[in-house]
């Protein structure tokens, strides 16, 4: 009887279990999806979440530019008076901008603003910008003394002032001078007519301080930055503004072998050449010369731009 009594209280508590399966399956089941939902929602929260950078993901250059030495950047093209684009130079401070894959110039005047881009005729004119510098003036010269070319120099007024003695020896070896501005102001196209013509008559000055009644022919714009008041002026000063035709770029200093090819590869009859002997490191112009002059007196006729002398 106790074991009847026994086992029938098993048999109920066995019924109860069953009874319950049920409803602890679903509990079970509840469990498992509100996991599924919380990992699912997890994994959203972090996928909306950037990853931290890693040093992979930034990309860097040993030969990338420098910014701080970048001009600063001016997207919106300035206007001249008359509402046309005013030329900004290549690099702040330098003269460029007409590169050896530029059109050659189908005009003496067709540079901008109506500015002398070439010789004119088939003559072939080397120009040398920024000096007197007593490093590098003296070593072109006697370059040019050697292969017995004459070039046109355009001289900074505060140059001129302080070397007096590289004006004489320019003017001495018959070479062509130019006005380039005072104090190299790339922005000088844009001040005030007033201003511009006191620039000009003062950098002129001191030229013929140096060399008294010395013809300055030309005017060319510090930067290439030319506008129409700058030219205006110029014109009204008698002097004819000058731009060029061939930049090998040699104010960047590239090297004497590249300033060398640019130039002798970009020359044609009439071009007139942008090179500097002063405003920097000079030398690769310097040693340039030794292969552009033999190269190019040989297959041109290459002399200085006429000074209105006859």
């Amino acid at each position: 009887m106790r074991i009847d009594h026994g086992g029938g209280g098993g048999s109920a508590r066995t019924g109860q279990l069953f009874r319950d399966a049920p409803a602890a399956r679903t509990i079970g089941l509840v469990a498992v999806v509100v996991a599924a939902l919380l990992g699912s929602a997890y994994a959203l929260g972090r996928s909306l979440v950037p990853d931290p950078p890693t040093r992979s993901s930034v990309t860097t250059s040993a030969t990338g530019p420098h910014y701080a030495d970048q001009p600063p950047a001016d997207d919106a093209p300035r206007r001249t008076p008359q509402g046309t684009p005013d030329p900004s130079p290549a690099e702040a401070g330098q003269d460029g901008g007409t590169g050896p894959d530029a059109p050659p110039p189908s005009g003496p005047t067709d540079g901008p603003f109506g500015t002398q881009t070439t010789s004119g005729t088939a003559l072939v004119a080397l120009t040398f910008d920024d000096g007197p510098d007593p490093q590098y003036t003296p070593q072109v010269l006697a370059l040019l003394r050697e292969h017995q070319v004459r070039a046109t120099f355009c001289v900074v007024g505060e140059n001129a002032q302080r070397h007096p003695d590289l004006i004489r020896a320019i003017a001495a070896d018959g070479h062509t001078l130019c006005n380039h501005s005072w104090n190299h102001d790339v922005t000088l196209g844009r001040r005030s007519p007033a201003a511009i013509r006191t620039d000009l008559l003062r950098t002129s000055d001191a030229i013929r301080a140096a060399v008294p009644d010395a013809p300055i022919a030309y005017y060319r714009q510090p930067g290439g930055a030319w506008t129409g008041q700058v030219v205006s002026v110029a014109q009204e000063l008698g002097m004819t503004p000058l731009h060029w035709t061939v930049d090998p770029s040699d104010w960047a200093a590239p090297g004497a072998g590249r300033i060398a090819a640019t130039v002798v590869a970009g020359v044609v009859p009439g071009s007139v050449v942008l090179l500097h002997d002063a405003g920097g490191d000079r030398q690769g112009t310097v040693d340039a010369l030794h292969r552009i002059l033999p190269e190019l007196t040989s297959r041109f006729e290459v002399e200085a731009l006429p000074d209105g002398v006859t």
